[in-house]
């Protein structure tokens, strides 16, 4: 009798393994980090405990609300004078029953409205002269830094010198010959203000360019401006974050004193430094014409200042909260 062949799967059987049971030896899906736990929440959460960069961030976010809304906020047109109600203290009420809750100047205008409206050019000048300075440090920083020998020293050189040369006499000599204008001052401050980027991002890039990634990028055959922008560039941002923000109150102080010496944007636009020149010659006969713009001034500068140190010792990876 002929042995019987050994069983075999049906036809196609062996084709279509059998499925495993349901739930059975499948791997679970791994949840994605709830939002809260995503880095820039964690550094916010760090951000809000220090209060002291809270109330700098509160008035700063102030400040540039009352800036971009200033025509809704403003109780009054800035440039309408009215020489009959000049000098009118705080709280002083017109015929129409309108308050001017901080008093009226000079030539009869509003200071609150003022002071509303100066916040813009304030703000503008900050922004604008940042940006400019932060940019062409950051470039001349990087390039420094990296490249460094011949090219290194003759960057660090040329910022010694813009050190050693004084502010207010480069700013003299230059409006004095372009003008006082709006741009004019941004172009003067921008353009003076680049040694401090330079030197903070110099610093992180010649420790930055040591680190094995880099290495491993330029032996990999990574162009230089590539190893820059991928590699480097993102390790400076933060420490530059830093400084720009510090660095706006600085600009803002500048771009008053300028102001107040009658180099920076001319009259009748309002601004912080101006009415500090108009309110001098009034200070024991109408206070108030210098002491808000001052208050606005210190107020405006100390936010940024403190939310500047928040936001360093929040981004500082060696301190921990």
């Amino acid at each position: 009798m002929a042995a019987r062949p050994p069983s075999t799967p049906a036809d196609g059987a062996h084709l279509h393994p059998p499925a495993a049971p349901a739930a059975a030896g499948v791997a679970p899906l791994v949840r994605p980090r709830p939002w809260a736990e995503r880095e820039w929440m964690t550094l916010l959460r760090r951000l809000v405990r220090r209060r002291t960069a809270l109330f700098g961030l509160l008035v700063v976010l102030v400040v540039m609300l009352a800036a971009a809304a200033a025509p809704l906020v403003a109780p009054f047109d800035p440039l309408e004078q009215d020489i009959g109600q000049r000098l009118r203290e705080p709280g002083w009420q017109d015929a129409q029953g309108r308050v001017h809750a901080l008093g009226t100047d000079h030539l009869g205008r509003d200071i609150l409205s003022r002071i509303i409206f100066g916040s813009r050019i304030a703000l503008l000048v900050g922004l604008a002269a940042v940006v400019i300075s932060g940019v062409l440090g950051m470039i001349i920083g990087l390039v420094a830094g990296y490249f460094g020998g011949r090219m290194d020293d003759f960057l660090m050189r040329l910022a010694d010198v813009q050190l050693a040369f004084p502010f207010i006499l480069l700013a003299i000599a230059v409006i004095g010959v372009l003008g006082p204008s709006l741009r004019n001052i941004i172009i003067v401050i921008g353009v003076s203000s680049w040694v401090v980027y330079a030197r903070v991002v110099r610093g992180e890039v010649l420790s930055i360019r040591e680190r094995e990634y880099v290495h491993a990028a330029v032996a990999l055959g990574s162009r230089h401006w590539r190893v820059l922008v991928t590699h480097v560039l993102p390790n400076t941002f933060t420490p530059w974050l830093v400084v720009a923000t510090l660095d706006m109150a600085r600009v803002i102080v500048i771009e008053s004193a300028l102001s107040f010496l009658g180099l920076g944007v001319q009259p009748p636009t309002p601004t912080w430094g101006g009415m500090l020149a108009d309110g001098r010659v009034y200070l024991s006969t109408a206070w108030w014409l210098a002491t808000f713009p001052g208050l606005a001034i210190l107020i405006t500068v100390l936010g940024i200042n403190l939310f500047g140190d928040g936001l360093r010792d929040t981004l500082d990876p060696r301190l921990k909260v």
